[in-house]
């Protein structure tokens, strides 16, 4: 029973080890974990072991600044890093969504993205219907910036955020 408990210990430990994402105390930064999710389970578990990002960012600014990395990707792949407002009656293809930037995985699967991006507040509260922003990482191919448009569904190849950020533009 013991060695039970132990392996089920250790099968959750690189999962818990990536994550909660929040702001520490008084700080102006947050970090926000996205990891690979099992859309096949209705509860969207987190994947063991699977794919990972790390971004971290500023709470309050005039424009979202954010540093992103992330592991274990398919290499040569590219990705987009968006902000994926939620809305009422689920449309698809989902209109408004924000591209906050793209990189190319390389041949480690890791991807690196550094970006300043008006984003306006996030959520976005005219176009979203959550508490806080969704943040994923996505295949380019699914998306078009231009358009603010995402109308692919690939979700075993995307990083899901594993909490709701906010953040709150000074622009306003």
């Amino acid at each position: 029973m013991l060695a039970l408990v132990l392996c089920l210990v250790l099968a959750v430990v690189p999962v818990v080890a990536k994550g909660p994402s929040r702001v520490a105390g008084n700080s102006k930064m947050g970090h926000l974990y996205l990891v690979e999710k099992n859309p096949a389970d209705p509860n969207w578990p987190a994947v063991a072991g699977g794919a990972w990002g790390k971004m971290t960012y500023r709470t309050t600014a005039p424009k979202f600044r954010f540093v992103f990395n992330s592991h274990a990707l398919v290499p040569g792949q590219d990705y987009t890093l968006i902000y994926y407002p939620d809305k009422e009656g689920n449309p698809w293809p989902r209109a408004d969504i924000i591209c906050l930037g793209s990189d190319r995985a390389d041949e480690e699967g890791n991807v690196h993205i550094k970006k300043v991006v008006d984003t306006g507040d996030l959520p976005n509260p005219e176009t979203d219907i959550n508490e806080g922003a969704k943040i994923w990482l996505v295949l380019s191919d699914d998306i078009d910036c231009d358009e603010e448009m995402i109308f692919g569904w690939n979700p075993t190849e995307y990083l899901f955020e594993y909490d709701l950020i906010m953040f709150d533009s000074t622009l306003d």
